[in-house]
């Protein structure tokens, strides 16, 4: 009876001392899975066997167990390490997902032990950024940070913005930052106006390639530098200079005043955009925006010169003006080519007597150059006198009244042929003027015997 007794109680206690009995705590933390790379997932977990020595299988429906893929030998009381790895696969998606592993014995009994994760993409991994640039810098801090508890062997990267470019590989471990210094050029980015730039980061691992974006700022600084210049006398010339040297646009405005008198000779490059009057002065004003890298270049230009020129042409006029004013009689003495029925060489010659104010007892007298002979027959005034061994001719008037023209013509020919420059004396009118005697000569009259068309006067 007592051994039938204890025979049920070993019966009924056996699937108890049989079933699974396991101690599942998980070492690690921040587990990731990559998609599109073959990098599995990786979870530490220790397993203590309170129950009896038995051989575990470990299974999920999740994802591909990649590790362990044997049985595993846990005897009874024993504490164990186990790395489980799971392999990404198309049907997952990205975010933090809650999975079931199973461990089974060989009995068929089972337990599960719930794990959690987070899914993502590759450019998901990492942060990329930099110092902030300072247009006064040659050289700038770019980095990557491995934002995931995650070892990458091996990244191939690619670094590009408006201020540089360049490659890199490197291994980067969980959690880990990587720093690179970039030489900059000014001149690359001379005209870049101040902000924030996008960060171009190509990354390649196991076979696939993300992109990453980042901000690159571009810290604000004005940096504007003016230069005048002025040169000449005569012709002065003022040049204003204003050259963007920083990095944001720079609202300028140039100001440059004139009185009413030089405003007159003076002109600009370019034109001002706004003209002001106070009183005896002008102000001109440019008013620009210089983006960064450019300069403007105010020209103004003043030609003293034109004020001399009028103001001397006025003095010769005024001069010229006086003396005609004081003149009584204008003498004008003009020759033309006459064309010679036998052939000579014959001249008409005309004298043009203007009395400007009254005058009497007028007496004209001309001179013939050798080798000339006067013709007989006269146009208008018949002269009075004609000494042909002193070669002079002489016309006498009583009187000329003011504003009266008296017009004297004679021809003078030569047997001999004249070649070249032909000139001929000035004539003189003597008479007198309120009782005083006074005298006036004409011009010189020339003809280039060449041409035979034409007459110059002097």
């Amino acid at each position: 009876m007592k051994k039938i007794a204890i025979l049920l109680i070993i019966s009924l206690m056996l699937p108890t001392l049989c079933a699974i009995n396991l101690e599942i705590n998980k070492t690690s933390e921040n587990e990731i899975m990559i998609l599109d790379t073959n990098e599995p997932a990786i979870f530490d977990l220790t397993i203590e066997n309170k129950g009896v020595s038995d051989e575990f299988e470990f299974y999920t429906f999740f994802a591909f167990l990649e590790e362990p893929k044997e049985h595993i030998l846990i005897n009874a009381g024993e504490t164990k390490e186990i790395q489980i790895k799971l392999l990404p696969t198309y049907s997952l998606k990205t975010g933090f997902s809650t999975f079931d592993l199973f461990i089974r014995a060989k009995d068929e009994t089972e337990v599960k032990e719930q794990l959690t994760m987070r899914i993502i993409n590759l450019e998901d991994a990492f942060e990329v950024g930099s110092g902030d640039l300072d247009p006064d810098t040659n050289t700038l801090e770019v980095y990557i940070h491995n934002k995931m508890n995650f070892n990458f062997e091996l990244i191939e990267s690619k670094f590009s913005s408006p201020f540089f470019e360049f490659e890199e590989s490197f291994a980067l471990g969980p959690n880990q930052r990587k720093n690179f210094y970039v030489n900059l050029d000014k001149e690359d980015f001379n005209k870049v106006v101040a902000g924030f730039y996008t960060l171009n980061v190509e990354v390649t691992s196991k076979g696939t390639t993300s992109e990453i974006e980042g901000t690159i700022k571009f810290i604000e600084k004005d940096i504007v530098t003016t230069v005048k210049k002025d040169s000449g006398f005569i012709i002065s010339r003022k040049i204003v200079s204003k050259v963007n040297e920083g990095n944001t646009i720079y609202s300028s405005e140039t100001i440059i005043t004139k009185n009413v008198f030089s405003r007159l000779f003076t002109s600009f490059s370019p034109e001002p955009d706004i003209v002001e009057r106070e009183g005896l002065k002008y102000y001109y004003s440019w008013i620009r925006e210089i983006k960064p890298g450019e300069s403007l270049n105010i020209v103004v230009r003043t030609n003293w010169l034109i004020p001399f020129l009028i103001i001397f042409l006025i003095v010769a006029i005024v001069v010229l003006a006086k003396k005609f004013s004081k003149t009584n009689i204008s003498l004008r003495k003009k020759v033309t080519f006459v064309k010679a029925k036998g052939g000579e060489f014959a001249l008409k010659v005309s004298l043009f007597v203007h009395a400007k104010k009254y005058v009497e007892k007028v007496q004209i007298i001309d001179r013939l150059p050798a080798l000339v002979k006067i013709y007989e027959k006269f146009g208008g005034e018949i002269p009075t006198k004609i000494n042909e061994a002193n070669r002079r001719i002489e016309w006498e008037f009583e009187k000329l009244e003011a504003g009266e023209i008296r017009v004297i013509s004679y021809i003078i020919y030569s047997k001999v042929g004249v070649l070249g420059k032909f000139a001929l004396p000035s004539a003189t009118a003597i008479f007198q003027r309120e009782g005083v005697i006074k005298d006036e000569e004409s011009n010189r009259a020339f003809f280039v015997a060449e041409q035979r068309t034409k007459d110059e006067e002097e």
